[in-house]
């Protein structure tokens, strides 16, 4: 079901004639054909890019732990930058396989019941995780590799009446026909200028998400099928064998609620809950979490991605700010860095 606030937001207007041959429907339509997409079993190419405005990444040399933080955070940011090509395979909601093809090397997750293997074809080295079997309906881990899908989930789970929901002309994305959703903030106080979302006409299945920002001309993010199949894979693509000479390490998991019951007391007395401000697009998170490591903020990787402003230091993309104060606190928000400093200084 369409939330109530979902519907509010969207403009009751039928769209445009588009590229795409497909029967005229309204926001709501397309919203609902969302909601009541119950597409389990698919295959498909996924490319992502990203124009952040996140200067080049440094090479980081050197050992200690420094070195091993810094390069924890590069390959971190790597997968922010530039573009990436993935093969996803779903077939149900525990056989799933993500191989996310590197300029070099290719980065595999394997999910085939409570089995779930994780393989570098650079290394020797394969994790093997059996699951729990409380774990059975659970989304698998997707080497870090999101989906159209659970992107524009996200956004239309944020969508209140801060939000003008609309319709662009048809599209077609992966060779498929598709509706375009847009997302449009009504406060100029964020970064975002809109999300696009192509939705597949036949499925409800979304195939695309563009995420644009303000006063610049290319797409900031965008995550989009190049090739999308709504059927079961073959059960060949989920059995994994280890490479011939592969080390693997069986890694155990803690029982479902054993670690949260443990740390829980000591984490509400080491640091408060995050605090919210503000609302929508423009909304603040705010967190104390203690002094930043040293390791982090003597790297090269951390003095060349902040900026020093007045009582901390800064963190800046064209969709997403951070601040880092003095005092500990940890302020992020899709809006401009003095609005963070204006929220710290309250």
């Amino acid at each position: 079901m369409i939330p109530a606030a979902i519907a509010a937001g969207a403009l009751i207007a039928p769209m445009a004639a588009g590229a795409a041959d497909l029967p005229s429907k309204t926001p709501s339509d397309v919203l609902k054909l969302v909601a009541a997409s119950d597409v389990r079993a698919f295959s498909g190419t996924i490319e992502q890019s990203s124009d952040l405005g996140l200067p080049s990444m440094p090479s980081v040399s050197g050992g200690g732990a420094a070195s091993s933080s810094s390069s924890d955070a590069s390959d971190a940011l790597e997968l922010l930058t530039g573009s990436h090509t993935a093969k996803v395979y779903a077939d149900g909601p525990t056989k799933a396989r993500v191989q996310v093809l590197d300029q070099l090397a290719e980065r595999d997750v394997v999910r085939n019941g409570s089995d779930v293997w994780l393989y570098t074809s650079t290394g020797t080295k394969v994790t093997h995780v059996t699951l729990p079997s409380r774990t059975a309906e659970k989304t698998t881990p997707d080497a870090s590799t999101t989906t159209p899908a659970q992107l524009a989930q996200r956004f239309l789970a944020a969508v209140d009446d801060s939000t003008a929901v609309t319709l662009g002309d048809n599209t077609k994305v992966a060779g498929r026909d598709a509706y375009d959703l847009v997302l449009t903030p009504r406060t100029s106080a964020t970064l975002v200028g809109s999300v696009s979302i192509a939705v597949d006409g036949a499925t409800g299945v979304p195939l695309s998400v563009q995420v644009d920002a303000r006063g610049q001309s290319t797409p900031a993010f965008e995550v989009a099928f190049s090739t999308f199949d709504p059927s079961a894979p073959s059960a060949d693509v989920f059995a994994f064998t280890p490479p011939a000479g592969a080390t693997v390490t069986e890694q155990a998991l803690p029982a479902p609620g054993s670690h949260a019951r443990a740390s829980d007391k000591g984490k509400a007395a080491d640091h408060p809950e995050p605090v919210v401000s503000g609302s929508g697009w423009s909304s603040i998170v705010t967190a104390s979490v203690g002094a930043v490591p040293a390791s982090v903020t003597s790297s090269p990787l951390f003095a060349q991605l902040t900026t020093a402003v007045p009582g901390g230091r800064a963190f800046s993309t064209s969709l997403v700010s951070v601040l880092l104060t003095d005092d500990g606190r940890v302020l992020a928000g899709a809006v401009p860095v003095s609005a963070l400093e204006a929220a710290a200084a309250k």
